[in-house]
């Protein structure tokens, strides 16, 4: 049904009614279209084009990863500790809705990401939402030397390892990027050590260090920051309980 009402305008009482028999060719063929990408097990974020994230709609496609509402909690964490405008680093930005959220409500943000088309993606979103975000192509595995220092890093990295692939639904396994996705299985925490090794020379004297993490490995997270240096290191449940969320800061 929402696909129904998203595309072709039609709410659900009408298409009770039969309203949806009265399309015209060309939309009876895209909404045979639909049905069978439906069917085929395609997220319907991905056949509309869009997704909600913090009130606001963004442009995805398979470049990207879909936004999931528990990541408006990482959002909503670092509003509320940082309630000053403040300048923040989102690391593997995908679709931009860290950063495009974090920059409507006044901070001054960068993004990067090592995928043409999420740059593309993150860019679109943010000219379409009125944020002013520095967009930059970079692979954080390898980063390019820079002397610049933000407030606050944040990332949501891939960090599901290649064994847990057999328990994924198909809608996610067949259609989202891999490579937003996996880590392999013998470096679980691959992305956090190489984002929190470059946080150390990049973020500001106190800045605040902030990861959505794989639930399976908070307390090897945890102790990963301990032993690089990080303080007030505090693990954060998401709505349904689970360890999703880890901040600390550098001394």
């Amino acid at each position: 049904m929402l696909v129904i009402e998203v595309a072709f305008g039609l709410k659900p009482t009408q298409v009770l009614l039969g309203k949806d028999k009265e399309l015209s060719e060309d939309k009876q063929a895209l909404l045979q279209n639909i049905i069978s990408r439906l069917l085929r097990k395609e997220p319907v974020q991905y056949i509309l084009g869009q997704a909600d994230f913090c009130g606001h709609t963004f442009h995805v496609e398979p470049g990207v990863l879909i936004p999931r509402p528990e990541t408006q909690e990482l959002v909503n964490l670092i509003s509320q500790q940082h309630p000053s405008p403040c300048s923040i680093l989102d690391i593997g930005t995908g679709s931009g809705c860290i950063a495009v959220s974090l920059a409507l409500i006044g901070h001054q943000v960068t993004a990067f990401d090592i995928s043409e088309d999420a740059l593309r993606i993150a860019s679109e979103n943010a000219q379409a939402l009125h944020a002013d975000i520095f967009f930059e192509q970079e692979d954080i595995l390898h980063p390019s030397p820079t002397t610049r220092l933000w407030d606050v890093i944040v990332s949501n990295p891939p960090y599901i390892c290649q064994r847990e692939a057999q328990l994924m639904d198909a809608n996610v396994l067949d259609f989202e990027p891999h490579l937003a996705l996996f880590v392999p299985d013998n470096e679980p925490l691959l992305f956090y050590r190489a984002i929190a090794e470059y946080a150390t020379t990049h973020l500001k004297a106190s800045g605040r260090l902030y990861f959505e993490i794989n639930e399976a490995y908070p307390q090897e997270t945890s102790s990963l920051l301990e032993q690089m240096g990080y303080t007030h290191i505090n693990i954060h449940p998401d709505i349904f309980g689970k360890s999703r969320f880890i901040s600390a800061t550098k001394e």
